[in-house]
């Protein structure tokens, strides 16, 4: 109880100085205030992106290998000669590994062109995608049907002209009208559109279908040159769920290795491409952005922790008195010690508070005015609490300190 009472008089006091002076304790409190929300705010937005970076990651699948020509991280000693030279993953491959794979749900041979056209009658969309894949392209991917149905696997392997197109690529050639039956022109030639793909949105990485057409590879062998370097062909094989990413990866390794004929020694001729890599680099890159946002704002928590001191001490200078006679009643030194710094931590929590207020204020003008979603996450909001403690306990204790070592008798007398 005597605790309580003592946090609630730690209150009192500190509210009494905020009443008595209100300016000379707001624009203490003002380098807090800064301090507390340039942290919160950076580490806010970094969780925001970090966050729309990891659901674009996240699409491409956590139990998913890609089989290319390029790793997707390279290290400082490997010659780039070296990746000139490595063949292209190629639809030998792709046979081999699916008649021998064991521990996967799908194998897809993949390959894709950008900028191109898409008509419809007098209509026509401009800038879009074309994915040409093999059946188990529904396995190896994340996505729904908003319309209509997947290729069948007669369409697949007979290379029917035969297409699933993407949501703002059937609004903008159909204009409302059912798109499932329709005949589009790609490439030169008519499909017939099957299926629309739900519409997904923008994200951070591109992986969108919105504006993708998707067309079985064994047509697109009739039109394009599928082992072609500037179509990116790619083998993308997803593990089963009872397996670890671990265990597809080495059987993934050890089955291409056998394909290519590659001696023991050898260095691989191919790069197998994983979520993790991208996630690893993430983590990195948010890192030294944290570091950062820790050394601006940092130097703002510094001004303002020195502030507070400064308010401390005038405070403990201004009742000097009352604490020589709260001694000669009995207080303990303990108790005007915890008394101060507990008035220190009240005054950096309204500081911290204000910076939360400001941050949840920008997040909601960002929405209202930019449509950006910023998260202002429980975790942060616990982070600018215990940022004001600490940075109060710290300016606090000693004029807290110097207060509780007062003599009773002088006190009294000044």
């Amino acid at each position: 109880m005597i605790i309580f009472r003592l946090i609630g008089e730690s209150f009192r006091f500190a509210f009494d100085a905020l009443r008595q002076n209100k300016l000379r304790t707001m624009l203490s409190l003002l380098a807090i205030t800064i301090g507390i929300f340039t942290i919160i705010a950076v580490f806010s937005a970094v969780d925001t992106f970090r966050n729309k970076l990891q659901a674009s990651v996240d699409k491409l699948g956590s139990n998913t290998i890609y089989v290319q020509k390029w790793p997707w991280s390279f290290s400082d000693n490997y010659p780039w000669w070296k990746y000139m030279n490595r063949p292209q993953p190629s639809q030998r491959d792709f046979v081999a590994l699916r008649e021998r794979m064991e521990n996967a749900q799908g194998i897809t041979f993949e390959i894709s062109t950008s900028d191109r056209t898409i008509k419809y009658r007098s209509s026509s969309v401009e800038g879009i995608s074309i994915w040409a894949a093999s059946q188990d392209f529904n396995k190896t991917w994340n996505f729904e049907l908003q319309d209509g149905r997947y290729f069948t696997e007669n369409e697949s392997n007979n290379g029917s002209p035969v297409c699933i197109l993407g949501a703002d690529i059937a609004d903008g050639l159909f204009n409302g009208e059912a798109p499932v039956g329709k005949q589009v022109q790609i490439l030169g030639r008519r499909l017939t559109v099957v299926g629309i793909f739900k519409k997904e949105g923008e994200d951070m990485l591109g992986t969108s279908l919105d504006k993708n057409v998707n067309i079985p590879i064994n047509f697109a062998k009739g039109v394009l040159d599928v082992q072609s370097d500037r179509y990116g062909p790619q083998i993308t094989v997803r593990g089963t769920d009872k397996v670890s990413l671990e265990e597809v990866e080495s059987e993934l390794r050890g089955l291409m290795r056998s394909i290519h004929r590659l001696k023991p020694g050898e260095e691989d001729d191919f790069a197998l491409n994983k979520t993790t890599i991208i996630s690893n680099q993430l983590d990195s890159m948010f890192k030294m952005v944290n570091i950062a946002g820790w050394i601006i704002g940092g130097f703002s928590i510094l001004v303002g922790g020195f502030s507070i001191a400064n308010i401390m001490f005038v405070s403990v200078k201004e009742r000097t008195n009352i604490i020589g006679i709260q001694k000669s009643l009995g207080a303990k030194n303990y108790f005007i010690l915890l008394q101060f710094i507990f008035e220190s931590i009240t005054l950096c929590l309204m500081g911290g508070a204000l910076g939360l207020i400001l941050v949840y204020l920008g997040t909601v003008i960002l929405d209202q005015v930019a449509d950006v979603q910023v998260v202002l996450g429980l975790a942060n909001i616990n982070l600018g609490v215990w940022i004001s403690v600490i940075i109060g306990t710290i300016s606090g204790f000693w004029p807290a300190y110097s207060a509780s070592r007062l003599d009773p008798v002088e006190a009294i007398r000044s």
